[in-house]
């Protein structure tokens, strides 16, 4: 059971209780906290409140979230986009949106739901029942290139070509500011953060070993264009080493305290990151194998719209 408490700000004023939380908790649904606000899991200042109460400067709101219940996951027939398949793994290109395996609030409609659809019975089964398949994962708003294995023979290869950082994985993102060097490197651990649970932070005391490459594309003033370069694999790992230097990701609210509103791009669902390439050893044939995602409408017409205002 996870208990949280927050003290309204007053930029957060006037807000309704449950989009309040699910901006805090982003991979939680906001009908998933107005289902704990019927169950009395929610107080505001010791007291019950409706899921369209608005709030008010100061006031204290405490969040009580049950233990997750393993549920028996279902297969959804949602489509997938697929860049490769045999016998042993599959690479499928994640749109932006989706959860890679369900959790509190997202038992349906995941990766996961769909790849068993597609896979029926031929997935790895080394995570679990809530995970089958699953050897790595990113983030709901992150689109792009992702592994599953059908055997657990296959798991436990990728598994140790990620763990040994062999695994080639390539990201694109659009960032806020202009970058100074045009390459770069970050070496700052990545841990929880001590003071929201809900974020990671660098950590030089609790953190693990995260290393990201960075190399611009394009500068377009207010923003540049980057490749990522991963040899860790940590939990919002390029999210977290950008907002470090100054530079988040545009679209990406938790790690930033630039205001959307400010932002010539006001409609953004969550991070500019694309996972773009993903290289590995196949764990059957010892061939070294690379695939790429293309790039998903939103971004593609993002770079457009920032190429056409630097021409004029």
């Amino acid at each position: 059971m996870q208990k949280d408490t927050f003290e309204v700000l007053n930029e957060q004023e006037g807000e309704r209780l449950d989009k309040y939380l699910s901006d805090i908790y982003p991979e939680l649904s906001r009908s998933f906290f107005q289902k704990l606000i019927k169950e009395n899991n929610i107080l505001v200042n010791g007291s019950n409140q409706k899921s369209n109460y608005r709030l008010k400067t100061d006031d204290i709101v405490e969040i009580t979230i049950p233990d997750a219940v393993e549920t028996p996951i279902l297969p959804q027939d949602i489509p997938l986009d697929i860049l490769y398949e045999d016998d042993d793994v599959l690479v499928v290109n994640k749109p932006k949106g989706m959860v890679v395996h369900p959790s509190a609030g997202h038992y349906s409609d995941t990766l996961v739901n769909a790849i068993m659809y597609h896979c029926k019975d031929s997935l790895s089964g080394i995570n679990g029942e809530i995970r089958p398949g699953i050897v790595h994962r990113i983030d709901m708003d992150t689109t792009g290139s992702l592994i599953i294995c059908k055997n657990d023979e296959s798991h436990i290869k990728i598994a140790e070509q990620i763990k040994a950082h062999t695994c080639n994985r390539i990201y694109v993102g659009i960032v806020l500011g202009n970058i100074k060097d045009d390459e770069g490197l970050i070496d700052a651990p990545i841990g929880r953060n001590p003071t929201d649970r809900k974020k990671m932070a660098i950590n030089y005391k609790n953190g693990k070993e995260a290393v990201t490459h960075y190399k611009v594309l394009e500068r377009f003033g207010d923003y540049t264009y980057l490749q990522f370069s991963l040899e860790t694999g940590r939990t919002h790992q390029i999210r977290v080493h950008m907002a470090s230097i100054s530079h988040p990701l545009l679209g990406d609210m938790l790690y930033s305290n630039y205001s959307s509103s400010k932002s010539r791009f006001k409609n953004l669902q969550g991070q500019c990151l694309h996972a773009q390439r993903i290289g590995f050893v196949h764990p059957r044939t010892g061939e070294y194998m690379e695939f790429s995602a293309p790039l998903p409408n939103y971004f593609d017409n993002l770079l457009k719209m920032l190429y056409n205002s630097i021409k004029q």
